[in-house]
C-alpha cells in the first residue's frame, strides 16, 4: 500500500510540476509540499482536500487505502508543460450563516480554481435550486463570485436577506426599494422586494463566471 508522502509525489510528477510550480499553484510553501513528499510533515485535512480537488483523486487514493487510475492518454514527448502558476485557489462556499465571516471553516465546503485576475478577491457559490434556470444557471452548477458590496441594477449578485442564508438573484434598487428577481422556468418563483428600512439586505459580490454542471 503506497504511503500519503509516495502518492504525493507521484501525482505531482504525473502532472508534470516541480514542486515549485506546484507551490505556486496551491498557494502552499514549496517547504512545506517537499516534508510533504518525504514523509517529514502530514498535511492537514483541509490541505489534503486541496490536493484531492487538484489531482481529481479521492482522498482514499490520495492517503494510499485505494489504487490510483492509471491516466489512459500518454502525452506525446514533445508536449508542452502547461504553467498553472496563474491560476488561483478559492473556496466554495455552502451555506452564509448570520453572523459568521464569509469564509469560515463551517462555510466552506472544498475549493477550485479560477484563471480570473485583476486583484479582485473571489469565492464560488454551489446553485442549489431551479430559480435562475432561464438565466442557464442550473442546480448543481458552480458560480464564481467576485466579492464587491455594490452592483449595478440588472446584475445577478450573491445576496444575504434579514441575515439568512445567501441567494442568487438579479439586484435592482431604487432608493430604499431592492427588487430580486428570479430567472426561472418554474412559474412559482416571484419578485422578492425589500425595503432597507425594514429588511436588512447585504450584498456579498457579483457573478462573472458560471462552471456548468455536465449533463
Amino acid at each position: 500500500m503506497a504511503q500519503l508522502s509516495d502518492m504525493l509525489t507521484y501525482l505531482r510528477k504525473r502532472k508534470g510540476l516541480s514542486q515549485q510550480e506546484l507551490a505556486n499553484t496551491l498557494k502552499i510553501s514549496r517547504s512545506a509540499i517537499g516534508m510533504y513528499e518525504t514523509g517529514k510533515r502530514e498535511p492537514d485535512l483541509e490541505t489534503l482536500e486541496v490536493f484531492a480537488d487538484f489531482y481529481n483523486v479521492d482522498m482514499n487514493t490520495l492517503t494510499g487505502k485505494a489504487p490510483v487510475k492509471e491516466q489512459t492518454n500518454k502525452l506525446p514527448d514533445n508536449a508542452i508543460p502547461v504553467d498553472f502558476s496563474h491560476l488561483k485557489r478559492i473556496p466554495i462556499l455552502g451555506r452564509i450563516a448570520a453572523g459568521t465571516p464569509i469564509y469560515a471553516e463551517e462555510n466552506i465546503e472544498g475549493y477550485t480554481f479560477t484563471d480570473l485576475n485583476g486583484g479582485a478577491e473571489y469565492f464560488a457559490l454551489r446553485v442549489r435550486g431551479d430559480s435562475m434556470n432561464a438565466a442557464r444557471i442550473n442546480d448543481g452548477d458552480l458560480v464564481i463570485i467576485r466579492r464587491q458590496d455594490i452592483v449595478e441594477n440588472g446584475e445577478i449578485a450573491a445576496v444575504m436577506i434579514n441575515d439568512q442564508d445567501a441567494t442568487l438573484k438579479r439586484f435592482s434598487r431604487e432608493g430604499d426599494i431592492v427588487t430580486l428577481m428570479p430567472q426561472s422556468m418554474n412559474p412559482e418563483y416571484k419578485p422578492f422586494i425589500y425595503n432597507l428600512k425594514d429588511t436588512p439586505v447585504k450584498i456579498l459580490g457579483r457573478v462573472v463566471k458560471v462552471e456548468f454542471l455536465p449533463r
